[in-house]
This record gives structure tokens, sequence and C-alpha cells, in this order.
């Protein structure tokens, strides 16, 4: 029987300590025992429930989609990049001690992965690894700090520390610009998002940062990986034919499709094809982004209404590749 372990899905704790008084701090509002919203300073950044915190309610609502395990990654919200470095350590040290607590009762079901301030390589470096002593099975980082983009030196030397531990690593979105344009309609998500996520794919294959990778690395984006894989033919145009001004890569773009894997959160049988046949069945791994209202409901059921899939095929969206992802040895069960 095929596992089917979900990649993409969030967590957010009841609560927490203080993270100082900077006007942007996240914090809590707890309005009753089963809802509360995220709020950045005054403002209200979203609602949510107690599904977000409570692992009875996961794991009821995993066993009512046939979904056998789920990697719990921090609600980039979270990430606090903008803080001083020794201030982003102590958050995500607050945050990944909370999460642990999160995941304990289901060791087999729920899988943690970590956050670290990105803002630092050595802390972030140090917190991973503190964090893979503690239970953690992997990290997941914003897709930029600031200005730098994932070709920074800092950042690849952090993704280099996790490719030596054999990490896999969650790029998620976040930070996206706003405009009077974008804050219509919930353009900041819908086209910021998915143009996010295919610049720091370009960021990595441009700035020459597979090149300077081992091949062993795991990394996998959020959301089918934006629009890289409709734009990939455009990408191979440009650098062929702008040598001078396309970036540091010394092979042509095509030549990093299977470096890296994406989720499967496009909602479209149409979409999940162009996944498939650009970047290849076994670099697309299930993800639903739940419990947040915008993920796929149930999970996997575009995966497993998609006629063009062979049953080969669908076993692996649906949980082979996050087995190897996961670094799981075939036919095991997820442990803590």
């Amino acid at each position: 029987m095929t596992r089917v372990i979900d990649v993409h899905t969030h967590y957010v704790p009841r609560g927490w300590p203080q993270l100082g008084a900077l006007a942007t701090s996240p914090w809590l509002r707890v309005d009753s025992e089963r809802e509360a919203t995220i709020m950045v300073g005054s403002d209200e950044f979203r609602r949510i429930l107690a599904n977000c915190w409570d692992a009875d309610l996961r794991l009821h609502d995993m066993a009512e989609v046939g979904v056998d395990a789920q990697v719990v990654s921090p609600t980039p919200v979270f990430f606090s990049y903008d803080r001083t470095p020794t201030e982003g350590v102590k958050i995500a040290k607050v945050f990944n001690d909370l999460a642990l607590e999160i995941c304990a009762p289901a060791p087999g079901k729920l899988v943690p992965f970590c956050q670290v301030p990105l803002q630092d390589p050595d802390l972030a470096c140090a917190e991973l690894d503190r964090c893979l002593a503690a239970g953690h099975r992997g990290v997941e980082i914003g897709n930029h700090v600031g200005d730098r983009d994932l070709d920074d030196a800092g950042i690849v030397t952090f993704l280099q520390h996790c490719a030596s531990r054999g990490v896999p690593v969650f790029v998620h979105p976040w930070d996206m610009p706003a405009s009077p344009r974008l804050n219509r309609w919930m353009s900041r998500w819908l086209t910021g998002m998915p143009a996010e996520t295919h610049l720091s794919v370009l960021a990595m294959i441009l700035g020459g940062v597979f090149g300077r990778l081992p091949e062993a690395l795991k990394i996998c984006f959020a959301h089918g990986g934006g629009s890289f894989a409709v734009w990939l033919g455009w990408l191979e145009n440009a650098w062929h034919g702008r040598p001078d001004v396309i970036g540091m890569s010394e092979k042509p773009p095509s030549s990093c499709v299977g470096r890296f894997a994406v989720d499967s959160v496009v909602f479209d049988p149409s979409a999940l094809r162009l996944l498939v046949d650009v970047l290849g069945v076994e670099n697309v791994l299930l993800g639903s982004d739940y419990p947040y209202p915008l993920g796929e409901r149930p999970a996997g059921q575009v995966v497993r209404k998609a006629q063009f899939l062979t049953d080969a095929d669908r076993a692996l969206l649906l949980g082979g590749n996050a087995a190897k992802f996961l670094s799981l040895p075939t036919g095991s069960r997820l442990t803590g």
C-alpha cells in the first residue's frame, strides 16, 4: 500500500513568549478555545483554527483524507529575518521547541521541520544542528533574506551545511512585495508567491549555486516551484541568446532539472502534468498547505484524479518521492 506523505503543512503554537517590542513582532490573539488570530503588531495577519496546534485534530483530518504523515513546518511570518542575529536565533529556538511539543504526540506521523536565523549563516548552522539532535527532520527557509536571494554567499554556506548533513530543505515564499496594485484581491499571494519562488529558483541557477553545491543537496520549492516550469523555455532561450547578462551558470538552465524538487500545490491536473513533464515525475512531492484555507482539500485529490499518471507515477507523487526526500528506507515507517 502506498504511504501518503504531505511535505507542505504548517503549524502555529497556541501562544508563545513575547518576541520583543518591535512593532512588527508576531503574537497570538486567542479568540476562543478553538480560534485565534495571528497578529503582527496591531494588525490582523491571519485567523487560524485549533488544527494549527492540536495534534489530535491534525491526525483526525489526516485520517479522513488518507494522509499517513505530514511534514510540519513553521508559518513563514515567524522567520524574523529582519531581526538582529541574536534576536533571530532566540526566536527560532522558541518556535522550534514548541514545534517539537506539537508533533510529540505522533512521532510516526507528524514530522517537524525547524526554522533558522538565516540572516547569520553560522548561527543558522548551529541552530539546525541543535534541532536535528532534538528531533527535527529538516528545515524550512524563506526564499530570501531582505535583498539577499538564495545565491547569497552566506545562504549558500548554510545550504552546503544542509547537504553535508543530508538534511532536506523546504523553501517557502514569504515577505512578498506590496504596492497599491498588489494589495488588492490577495494579489501579493496570488501573483507574488509564484513570482518570488520563480525568482529564487532563477537565483540558484543563474547565480551558479547548483555548481557550488553537491548533488546530495535535497531541496524542494513550495507551490509547484512558482512559475518556473511554465517559463523554463524562455529562460533557456535567454541563456543562449544573452550570455553576457544572463548570469554565472556555466551550463544551460535545463541542466539543473533534477537538482531540485517542487510540491504539488497547483490545484489543477493540467498544471500538475506540466510539472511532471518539465521537471520529471521523480521531482514532484505531494503538498497541501494544510491547514490554511487556500490549501488543497482533500490533500492529494489532484494527484489521485490525474488520469495521465500511471499507478507507479501516482505512488511516487503520493509518497515515494517524499520518502526519498526524507531519507526513509523503502517500506519503512516514519519514526521520531
